[in-house]
């Protein structure tokens, strides 16, 4: 049986839209009426999301994945490390924990096995589909990573891939990003480079034509398009340090707007559960240095991969003053929802050593945590609007007092989440997804703003594929692409 071929999007650093480019190639090539797949074989994030069958892999792949049309699976990222500790992080394999683990005793341990595991992904993906789009991870010439790498040119050589490099030129330094990336690889992995991509540019293309052509000349390889800077296409960003959130901007001064002030803790999760927010006219603002909260119409918690961790870091700051200060409302979501409770116990040391952390107080609601993580698409109402979303949590919380939502077991309800006059908590991450929550949650904070009836969230991220595909045919070579591929895109 013949595989698909493998189509490789690495960097040349970190953060410079390999999954913003590898999205909108995924569209690209559906709407060719390819079967198309995403693959990226380990991620490193705290942005993940669960597939139908309740499993855990990284967000990117599973933005990606709805854009080829495909429904997300463990394979398209068969390893997930959640980083809980700046020297640690919860290891995710095929969608399950495997464990916590240093990075000097991941990179230690068992490689091999971890490798074949990738592998196997990877050519099961292979025999489904007509193609995979494989993501790097960082750069792809990292020479002091090369013999621990899992992501990036052994996939390329494991497959005969073909590598396209994407460079960010808004940062600066394209020429050395694309040159020295070159230099930094052995001749065999040279080879698999195919050409590469200036993403993120502004201004006049005309003016980066003789620093192309250099390019081209110096390197030897083809530049597939110089990708224009799109402030109008909202895809999902991986990483919660993307530089378009503002963090610990100056207090709002447009009081027409609604102002939500967001905790950026240390280990914040799923912080793409507040892009509805945004869609909605909301104006956030991320803060980690302690203020007066006054200005802010909500104040949102929300989810960590350390709840002990980042409430001990949220004391520390000075926090709890200022929140405790506040008698505005409050919304917390996953780890959030449990710091507002009255405690938060540890009997396993799942986040640590075994003991309890005091909560917030601010509901009367209880968290143990359990050694068994909770990874669930989940289906219920507020009052009598639907809503759904997907639960990843660890640790099981009781309730004493009005729950937020109800959610649907099979033909049975139960309650979910917890509410006061003007604080409130649940597990589900996406809620702001579902039409009419925002209103329904924040209306009653400020009647005067009148919101907006929004398209459902699957229409408008189908939207957003679709134009960035329109956008990438605007720069991107396809006759080259095609070639390289050897699968003709349009």
């Amino acid at each position: 049986m013949s595989k698909a071929p493998v189509l490789c999007i690495f960097g040349t650093s970190s953060d410079v839209g390999k999954s913003w480019i590898a999205a909108g190639l995924c569209r690209l090539f559906h709407q060719s009426g390819v079967s198309v797949t995403p693959y990226k074989a380990q991620n490193m994030s705290n942005n993940a999301g669960v597939t139908p069958e309740g499993l855990e892999m990284g967000r990117a792949q599973i933005v990606q994945a709805y854009a080829a049309g495909v429904v997300p699976h463990v394979d398209m990222n068969p390893l997930l490390l959640k980083p809980n500790t700046d020297v640690g992080a919860q290891v995710i394999a095929l969608g399950k924990i495997m464990g916590t683990m240093s990075a000097r005793a991941y990179f230690r341990g068992d490689m091999d096995r971890r490798r074949k595991l990738v592998i196997e992904s990877l050519e099961r993906l292979r025999t489904k589909h007509d193609l995979v789009i494989a993501e790097g991870a960082g750069s792809c010439a990292e020479v002091n990573l090369r013999k621990r790498d899992l992501v990036n040119m052994p996939i390329a050589h494991h497959a005969a891939g073909k590598v396209i490099l994407v460079a960010d030129i808004h940062r600066g330094g394209v020429f050395a990003q694309v040159v020295g990336t070159m230099e930094c690889m052995p001749p065999k992995d040279r080879e698999r480079v195919a050409g590469f991509i200036i993403n993120r540019f502004r201004g006049d293309p005309t003016l980066f034509v003789d620093g192309r052509d250099w390019l081209q000349e110096r390197t030897g390889l083809p530049c597939l398009g110089v990708v224009p800077w799109s402030f109008n296409i909202e895809i999902e960003d991986e990483d919660s340090m993307a530089p378009a959130l503002q963090v610990d901007a100056k207090a709002p001064l447009d009081k027409s707007r609604f102002n939500a002030a967001i905790l950026r803790l240390p280990h914040v999760s799923n912080f793409t559960d507040f892009d509805a927010l945004k869609r909605h006219g909301v104006v956030l603002h991320y803060l980690t240095k302690p203020r007066d909260l006054t200005d802010y119409d909500v104040l949102i918690l929300p989810g960590t991969k350390n709840t002990r961790g980042d409430l001990d870091w949220l004391r520390e700051q000075g926090w709890s003053s200022y929140i405790h200060a506040y008698s505005g409302s409050i919304i917390g979501l996953c780890g959030g929802y449990q710091m507002l409770g009255q405690s938060i116990d540890d009997p396993h040391g799942i986040e640590g050593e075994p003991g309890s952390t005091p909560g917030l107080g601010l509901l009367p609601v209880h968290t143990v945590m359990a050694p068994e993580k909770v990874t669930k698409w989940t289906q219920g109402r507020l009052g009598d609007l639907p809503v759904e979303g997907y639960e990843i949590h660890v640790g099981h919380t009781n309730v004493d007092g009005e729950p937020l939502l109800s959610i649907f077991d099979g033909e049975n309800e139960r309650p979910e989440g917890c509410k006061t006059d003007r604080v409130s908590g649940t597990y589900l991450h996406g809620i702001f997804d579902s039409v009419g929550v925002v209103s329904r949650l924040l209306g009653p904070i400020r009647p005067d703003i009148e919101w907006p009836e929004l398209e459902s969230h699957v229409a408008w991220r189908d939207r957003q594929f679709d134009a960035l595909a329109d956008h990438l045919r605007t720069c991107i070579d396809l006759e080259t692409l095609s070639s390289i591929v050897g699968i003709p895109v349009s």
